[in-house]
């Protein structure tokens, strides 16, 4: 549905587990905040200038994740899987408390987040959502990468996401998914995932100090190692857009409007976004009432993975 109220969580909650980045534990409290408001984090190991905006300027780096930093240099990073469940959940003002300065991964996806969030449930707030509706195509090209938004055909945010890794597993994996009439189970239940060729190299450079089997998928040449294998045949590229939806959030208001990403990732996102608001003649903010449109039924397609042999 799209939704023509603000809303929050009803409650708070709790969660708890290690950066992928840092490898330190981390625990966040998400609570309820007011009209406007906004997504906020708040850094409670820091006792000053310790607020820190979730906004698109904000970002200092999204080298394999988003980093967020405010202009006194307090960051808070790996948040994208934290937002699209914020995302999905229909929660526009949250305070976000975290004792450090990495979001902890959970299982990779944004599963924990959205099951926490959906037992304490969402509170409609008596403002007016704003949405920024696309009236005209926008698009970036960076080298072989792109990315596009141009007008809904309806009242919903899609995207249309394809990969291109040499990788015969992951490969030109490909998926659409509209946030309003799919079921989004899949791609939220979506881990993050790296080649295990990659590992040292990232490693080198201070990152996936807390990776593991348990928080993301690894793909060596032709097999995935996790136990178990991929949780859906589209995982890959349904992260992706797990990780769009999130880094989109940080416009500070909802889009209506139709994606395309080649090859796109955090980097492409950001520099999307920074460029979209500029670009005021593609764009308009509306307010709508609410609008219920279907739900697709699901299919049954068959599961067909590599899997550790």
């Amino acid at each position: 549905m799209i939704k023509s109220f603000q809303h929050t969580l009803a409650e708070h909650v709790s969660l708890e587990g290690i950066g992928l980045h840092t490898g330190k534990k981390s625990k966040i409290k998400v609570f309820p905040a007011e009209n406007d408001q906004g997504i906020v984090f708040k850094r409670t190991d820091l006792k000053d200038k310790n607020l820190v905006k979730a906004k698109y300027n904000n970002v200092t780096s999204a080298k394999l994740c988003t980093t967020l930093e405010n202009n006194s240099g307090t960051k808070v990073s790996t948040v994208e899987h934290l937002l699209a469940a914020l995302y999905v959940c229909d929660v526009d003002n949250a305070m976000i408390e975290i004792d450090s300065e990495e979001v902890p991964i959970m299982d990779g996806s944004a599963k924990d987040f959205i099951e926490a969030f959906e037992r304490v449930g969402i509170k409609k707030l008596s403002k007016k959502r704003k949405y920024i509706k696309i009236i005209d195509k926008f698009i970036l090209e960076d080298g072989e990468r792109r990315i596009s938004l141009e007008p809904a055909d309806n009242s919903s945010f899609e995207v249309d996401f394809q990969l291109n890794y040499q990788n015969k597993i992951i490969g030109k994996q490909k998926n659409i998914v509209n946030f309003q009439t799919d079921e989004l189970e899949d791609v939220m239940h979506a881990r993050t995932f790296c080649l295990y060729e990659d590992i040292e190299k990232i490693k080198k450079l201070g990152l996936a100090k807390g990776g593991s089997l348990d928080n993301a998928i690894v793909v060596d040449k032709d097999k995935v190692l996790n136990e178990g294998g991929l949780r859906n045949n589209k995982e890959f590229v349904n992260h992706k857009i797990l990780d769009l939806a999130g880094d989109f959030l940080l416009l500070g208001l909802r889009v209506i409007g139709s994606v395309k990403c080649y090859q796109g990732g955090h980097e492409l996102t950001n520099m999307f976004l920074r460029k979209l608001v500029d670009a005021e003649s593609v764009f308009t903010k509306v307010e709508v009432e609410n609008i219920l449109i279907p739900k697709k039924t699901r299919s049954n397609h068959p599961l067909k993975i590599a899997v550790n042999a």
